[in-house]
């Protein structure tokens, strides 16, 4: 199947950006390997919530996210390789085609090096390695993008979520040809 924006990764940054690119109207997918960070966090210091716990952070951000009609595919991405103008994601369980690539995959830059992404040494405690991008979040191969831990923001969730969202609407404003705005009002 193919799709506009596919999102490796579906802990706070992952959700949170396909939920922006759901929400936008673009065909997206959400792969969750089921090893975030936050799956092992007790979340006190993110704005708008009295504490919760991690699974169920994860669990609220990915049904946001498939609400606005999102795919959440449960299989681990191993490789990413270019073909014609479009990128294939090989998984455990098949393969899947799209034509832009967040990577969201927290602490885990692994994917992103041996697809021929940019990396270097990450600044947070404990995260050796993350995805060089630039100011929009873009890598040094066209149409992949990162957001989250995995491009050298801090590992606090409300911070990747930002950071999710932030990338999304940069994929989603080259995407249209102009600046994409999300604003619902009352």
């Amino acid at each position: 199947m193919s799709y506009e924006i596919a999102i490796i990764g579906a802990g706070p940054a992952g959700a949170s950006a396909a939920l922006f690119s759901a929400k936008a109207g673009k065909k997206t997918v959400l792969f969750d390997h089921g090893k975030s960070m936050t799956a092992r966090a007790w979340v006190e210091n993110h704005y708008g919530v009295d504490g919760i716990e991690g699974p169920q952070l994860l669990e609220v951000g990915q049904k946001q996210a498939t609400k606005f009609g999102a795919e959440l595919k449960e299989v681990e991405v191993i490789s990413i390789t270019e073909k014609e103008n479009e990128y294939v994601l090989e998984t455990e369980n098949g393969t899947y085609t799209t034509k832009h690539i967040i990577l969201a995959t927290g602490a885990i830059a692994q994917l992103a090096e041996k697809s021929g992404v940019a990396t270097k040494e990450g600044s947070e405690p404990r995260i050796k390695q993350v995805v060089d991008v630039d100011i929009s979040g873009k890598t040094n191969k066209e149409r992949i993008w990162a957001a989250g831990t995995v491009a050298n923001q801090s590992v606090h969730t409300i911070i990747t979520a930002g950071d999710g969202a932030r990338v999304a609407i940069n994929v989603i404003s080259e995407l249209n040809g102009e600046r994409y705005v999300d604003h619902d009002v009352l």
